[in-house]
C-alpha cells in the first residue's frame, strides 16, 4: 500500500489560506473517495472538502481553529486499492483559475450599513506547476479535491452527519459562534437536520449551552462540599490602607494574542493593500433632509442619490489600474454595501442599483443581509462592485475617511443624522441633516469631479421624495 499526502487546494476564491472548522474523520478512520473530509472556513464561506482517495487516514494537519496555507499538506492517507479510487487523469471537476489580488475586489472598508426603513443596522449576527517526466507523466500536485465544482452557480449544501448530528457547515459554524452545543439542539428540519433557526432558538432560550451539564447528569452528580472561593478583587490600596503608586504596563503584554482568521484575517490584508495602493482624499458636506415628506427608507434614498451622482460624474463610478495607469468607466452601478458582523466585514454587491426602484433596493438589501448572516452568500456576490457605501453614523460620528479598496476609486460614507440650526431667508430654522463623506482615489479623478459628484448626491438627497 502507498501513502498519499493531500494538499489544501485553492477553494475557488484566490485566498492564500483557510481555517479548519471541523474534521469529519480522525486519524485511523477509513474514508471513501469523495466523502467529506473536513469543513474549512475562508473569508467568504464555510466549505466542505471531500477526500481525494479511499483509504485509511494516517495523519491530519491540525485541529479546529488552525490556519492552513493553500498548497500545503492537509491530510495523509494510506491508499486502499480494494476500495474505489479515481482513475488517473480523470477530470475531478475542480479547476483553479488565476488568483486575484488580495485587495482587488474583496470585502473591504470597515463600517456597518443602514439596512432598516429608519436607518437600523444590519446586525451581526502555491505549489509550482508539476514538471513533466520523460515518460510524459506528471507528478501529483496533491490538490485534487474530488468532484468539487467551481463557478458562479449557487450549489445547495448537503447536511453532513457528524457526531450523530446532521447539519450543514454554516449551521455548525453559527452554533460555535453562539456558544451552542449542536448535539443538544432540537432538530426541526427534514430527516432530523439541525437548521439555522434551530440553533438561534437554542441560543435565545439557553437550552443548549456549550459545556453545560445536562439536567440528568446534574441530578446524579454528588453534592459539592463547599463552593470555591471567589477570586480576589484588585485594589488600588496597599495592605496598610494607603494608596499605591501605579506604573505603566511593561514590555510584556498581559492579554493573550489571538491569530486572525477567516473574514477578519482577509480584512487585515485588504486594508493593508488599500493603504499601500490608493492616494485617498476626502470631501465632506451635509445633506439637508428638511424637505422629506413622510417616512422614507434612508438606505434606499442614499443608494438612489449615489446612482444619480454616478450618472452626473461617471469618473467616480470606475476602476483604476495603478500599474498600467488605466481606468475603466462603468455604464452600470453595482454598489458594495459594507456589512459589519462579529466575524468581520463583508461587502456584498447590490447589482444594477441604477435599474432598481426603492422596493427593489430594499428587497435586494434584505436578501444580502440574510445571506451574510447565514454565511451562504456566494463568493461572486462579494466582489465586482463599482463604488461603495458605508454608514458608520448609525452608532456615532459625523464625518470620516472611509477606505477606498482598489480597483474602486470612491466610497461614500453617511454620518449620524442630526438636527442643526440653519440660516434661511429672514431668520433661522432647525433642519434634519445627514453628514456625507466622500473619499476618492486622487490618481483616478480630479478634485473638481469629486466635488461635482458630491453636489449631485446632496441635491438628490434634498428632494422631497
Amino acid at each position: 500500500m502507498s501513502n498519499k499526502r493531500f494538499n489544501l487546494p485553492d477553494l475557488g476564491e484566490g485566498l492564500p489560506d483557510a481555517t479548519i472548522v471541523e474534521w469529519y474523520v480522525k486519524e485511523g478512520d477509513v474514508i471513501r473517495l469523495d466523502e467529506n473530509l473536513v469543513s474549512m472556513e475562508t473569508a467568504k464561506a464555510v466549505v466542505d472538502v471531500p477526500s481525494p482517495v479511499s483509504g485509511k487516514v494516517v495523519k491530519l494537519a491540525g485541529g479546529a481553529g488552525d490556519v492552513i496555507v493553500t498548497g500545503t499538506w492537509l491530510a495523509e492517507f494510506e491508499i486502499d486499492p480494494s476500495l474505489p479510487q479515481r482513475a488517473e487523469g480523470q477530470d475531478t471537476g475542480h479547476h483553479h483559475g488565476p488568483a486575484h489580488g488580495v485587495g482587488s475586489q474583496d470585502p473591504a472598508p470597515g463600517d456597518r450599513v443602514v439596512a432598516s426603513d429608519e436607518g437600523g443596522a444590519i446586525p451581526a449576527e502555491g505549489a509550482p506547476a508539476a514538471k513533466g517526466h520523460a515518460d510524459g507523466k506528471r507528478d501529483d500536485a496533491g490538490t485534487v479535491v474530488g468532484a468539487m465544482q467551481v463557478g458562479d452557480a449557487v450549489v445547495s449544501e448537503a447536511a453532513v452527519a457528524s457526531g450523530g448530528v446532521k447539519a450543514v457547515p454554516a449551521v455548525r459554524a453559527m452554533a460555535r459562534k453562539l456558544g451552542v452545543d449542536i448535539a443538544r439542539v432540537r432538530a426541526t428540519g427534514p430527516d432530523g437536520t439541525v437548521g439555522m433557526d434551530d440553533v438561534k432558538r437554542a441560543a435565545a432560550d439557553g437550552s443548549a449551552k456549550a459545556g453545560a451539564v445536562p439536567a440528568a447528569a446534574r441530578a446524579a452528580a454528588p453534592a459539592v462540599a463547599a463552593a470555591p472561593a471567589a477570586p480576589a478583587q484588585r485594589s488600588t490600596l496597599s495592605q496598610s490602607g494607603k494608596p499605591m503608586r501605579t506604573q505603566p504596563p511593561g514590555v510584556a503584554a498581559s492579554g493573550q494574542p489571538e491569530q486572525l482568521k477567516g473574514v477578519r484575517r482577509n480584512m487585515a490584508r485588504v486594508m493593508a493593500d488599500a493603504h499601500a495602493k490608493v492616494v485617498p482624499t476626502t470631501l465632506a458636506d451635509d445633506a439637508d433632509l428638511h424637505a422629506w415628506i413622510g417616512k422614507q427608507d434612508i438606505t434606499a434614498r442614499l443608494i438612489r442619490a449615489i446612482v444619480a451622482a454616478c450618472k452626473t460624474v461617471p469618473a467616480l463610478n470606475a476602476w483604476f489600474d495603478g500599474d498600467n495607469l488605466a481606468r475603466t468607466l462603468h455604464p452600470h452601478v453595482d454598489i458594495g454595501i459594507a456589512v459589519d458582523t462579529d466575524d468581520g466585514l463583508f461587502v456584498p454587491a447590490l447589482r444594477n442599483a441604477d435599474m432598481l426602484d426603492a422596493r427593489g433596493i430594499r428587497e435586494g438589501i434584505n436578501r444580502l443581509r440574510t445571506q451574510v448572516e447565514s454565511r451562504t452568500i456566494p463568493a461572486s456576490e462579494l466582489s465586482g462592485y463599482t463604488i461603495s457605501l458605508s454608514n458608520f453614523g448609525m452608532f456615532a460620528g459625523r464625518y470620516a475617511t472611509p477606505v477606498v479598496v482598489p480597483p474602486c476609486v470612491a466610497i461614500v460614507g453617511a454620518g449620524k443624522l442630526c438636527h442643526d440650526v440653519v440660516a434661511v431667508m429672514g431668520g433661522i430654522e432647525v433642519h434634519r441633516r445627514m453628514p456625507i463623506s466622500l473619499t476618492f482615489d486622487h490618481r483616478a479623478c480630479t478634485g473638481g469631479e469629486a466635488a461635482r459628484f458630491l453636489k449631485a448626491l446632496l441635491d438628490d438627497l434634498a428632494q422631497p421624495n
